[in-house]
C-alpha cells in the first residue's frame, strides 16, 4: 500500500479509538491509514483515530476480501480448534500491530456441544482480557473476535468474555509478539 492518504468515497460508521464509540464518518473525509491488520483498518482523521471494518474497505479504495474459513470440521462435526485459534490470530487491537493471541490477551478457548441440539451444534467460549482496564475498545475487539470465530465451520455460537483476572502484563506477550514490538 503505497498511498496511505485517502478520501472516503461514501458515508460509513467507524469505531472511535480508544473510546469504542460508533461514529459516522462522511463521504469526502480525508483519512490516513495507519494499520491494516486482520481485515480492519486503523485510520486517522483531523478529528481522531478510528477503526474501519473490512466490509468498508471499498470506501477507502481497498478491495473487500472474502474472510470465510476454508477448513473441515472434525469427524463429529465439531469445529477444528486450530481453525478457531487461527481466526483469533486475525484479531488486532487497533493501536497495537500484534494479534490478541500473541499479545497474551486470550486466556482460554473452549468448544462445547450445545445440549439438545439436533443436528449437533457447537459453541466456542473465549475468555480474554485487554492491555488496560480503561480501554474502550474492549467491546469492539471482543465483537471482532466473535465475528471471526463464527466464520469457522461447525461453530453455531460464540461467546467472548472480557475478564480482568489475572491482570495482563507484558510478560504474557509471546516471543513472536515481543519481536514485532521490538521488545527483544
Amino acid at each position: 500500500m503505497e498511498n496511505r492518504e485517502r478520501t472516503l468515497s461514501r458515508d460509513l460508521t467507524a469505531t472511535q479509538i480508544p473510546s469504542g464509540d460508533k461514529t459516522p464518518l462522511a463521504s469526502g473525509t480525508k483519512v490516513f491509514i495507519h494499520q491494516t491488520l486482520g481485515g480492519s483498518y486503523t485510520v486517522q482523521t483531523d478529528f481522531g483515530l478510528f477503526r474501519l471494518d473490512a466490509k468498508d474497505a471499498d470506501a477507502i479504495g481497498e478491495q473487500v476480501t472474502d474472510h470465510s474459513v476454508k477448513t473441515a470440521t472434525l469427524a463429529n462435526g465439531a469445529p477444528d480448534p486450530e481453525a478457531v485459534w487461527a481466526q483469533l490470530r486475525q484479531v488486532f487491537d487497533p493501536e497495537i500491530p500484534v494479534n490478541i493471541v500473541d499479545l497474551g490477551l486470550v486466556y482460554s478457548m473452549d468448544i462445547a456441544a450445545q445440549p439438545d441440539a439436533n443436528p449437533p451444534a457447537y459453541q466456542v467460549v473465549v475468555a480474554m482480557t485487554l492491555t488496560a482496564p480503561g480501554c474502550g475498545m474492549g467491546p469492539a475487539i471482543a465483537e471482532d473476535a466473535k465475528g471471526k470465530i463464527l466464520l469457522v465451520p461447525g461453530v453455531a455460537a460464540a461467546d467472548v468474555r472480557i475478564t480482568w483476572d489475572p491482570a495482563w502484563n507484558q510478560s504474557m506477550i509471546s516471543e513472536e509478539g515481543k519481536m514485532k514490538l521490538g521488545l527483544i
